[in-house]
């Protein structure tokens, strides 16, 4: 049992109430002209149709991802905010390309964006008593081992993806999207700064801690003030079902890492595995470990600084060089998404109207894909 505070903490939760607010900023932003045309593009490519235009679709995102780098919020808010408004077409479905290019938010294809996990993996070394000289391209290259593998994934997935209408999509979606803009010269260019003040301000949390989501709450005043959005319009974007949702998780989130699991099942994995265990068999497992913890408990970071100085503990002990082990378990906390427990899964899974069944044909293999692919990259780039 947990206690009332706990079980509604998401409801106060600032990462939600961010993600609140730049939902609204995302519907204000759908007015404007350059998403018109944004939306013309992808409404070309969708009617198109076929395989190419689901692989550069994803292609696409994943380019775009390249810039905001991985994790970013802000970025698959607006990637699956602008898929929801895909018209059906027989020739892509929305359904199809929703998923794929929903979590292709989440892996750059040129990343060079990677500071913070880059950051996170010289801490857990030297957290761990091991001087840390990881060469910052070799790690851009282990994360875009993992892409890879995710892009490969996509393209096999290409037929087994569902066909059917998502929530979002309608006659009167396409119509916005191929009409005139609503906004003036004016409204637009206060759009656009609200914009990029919220993205600066999401950019910047993990230096300036909740005053970096405080600026999204506050770009949204300025649409407020300035007519872009009235309170009715902005009332019906931040309290939207998938909001609602993915507060109520991190309740059973925050209490499952209250009870202590991580702690648990790390020591008794780390004495399962003994002394004498493969250097790739002992990665992937600290990879499964801290990814499923991670998404069970919604903390990344501290779940990922209960592991990786386990494994990195393992190597040594075992003669072995930790910086592989150290990228690839850093990398991997951000890697769950085989539970629509999170921000983006759900959301993914909410918009595209998915049952769980179809969710998950694409997600499991997702998960198991991507951590082979990362643990192969992270074991040839940095030998042990």
């Amino acid at each position: 049992m947990t206690d009332i505070k706990t079980a509604f903490g998401g409801f106060s939760n600032s990462t939600i109430v961010m993600l609140a607010s730049f939902m609204a900023i995302i519907a204000a932003l759908q007015k404007t002209s350059f998403i018109v045309k944004f939306k013309a593009l992808m409404y070309n490519m969708a009617n198109k149709g076929g395989f190419k235009a689901y692989v550069l679709l994803i292609v696409i995102v994943m380019l775009g991802c390249s810039l905001f780098g991985t994790g970013s919020t802000a970025y698959y808010v607006l990637v699956i905010g602008l898929l929801s408004t895909l018209p059906y077409n027989k020739q892509l479905p929305p359904s199809k390309v929703l998923m794929p290019a929903g979590f292709a938010a989440n892996h750059p294809l040129v990343p060079f964006n990677t500071a913070l996990q880059y950051g996170i993996v010289i801490a857990v070394l030297g957290s761990a008593g091991v001087t840390a000289n990881v060469n910052l391209l070799k790690f851009s290259l282990v994360n875009l081992s993992l892409s890879l593998g995710f892009l490969a994934w996509c393209v096999i997935a290409y037929k087994i993806m569902p066909d059917h209408p998502i929530a979002e999509a309608s006659e009167e979606a396409k119509a916005q999207g191929e009409g005139a803009p609503v906004l003036t010269k004016q409204k637009e260019t206060v759009t656009y700064i609200s914009f990029v003040i919220a993205v600066v301000g999401m950019v910047l949390q993990s230096t300036i801690g909740d005053r970096g989501y405080a600026i999204t709450g506050l770009a949204v005043g300025i649409l407020l003030v300035f007519g872009v959005m009235d309170f009715n319009e902005i009332r019906n974007a931040i309290s939207a079902p998938i909001i609602l949702m993915s507060a109520g998780v991190i309740g059973i989130a925050d209490a499952l890492g209250n009870t202590g699991l991580t702690n648990l099942v790390g020591e008794t994995v780390a004495q399962m595995l003994g002394g004498n265990v493969n250097p790739f068999v002992l990665i992937f497992v600290f990879c499964v470990l801290t990814s499923v913890l991670a998404t069970l408990t919604g903390s990344t970071i501290g779940t990922v600084y209960v592991f990786a100085p386990m494994a990195i503990a393992t190597c040594v002990n075992l003669g072995l060089d930790p910086t592989a082990a150290a990228s690839a378990i850093v990398i991997s906390g951000w890697c769950g998404h085989f539970l629509p427990i999170d921000g983006m899964p759900a959301m993914i899974m909410g918009t595209g109207n998915y049952k769980i069944t179809e969710f998950w044909k694409f997600t499991i293999p997702q998960y198991f894909i991507r951590l082979l692919a990362l643990t192969v990259g992270a074991v040839l780039i940095f030998p042990m």
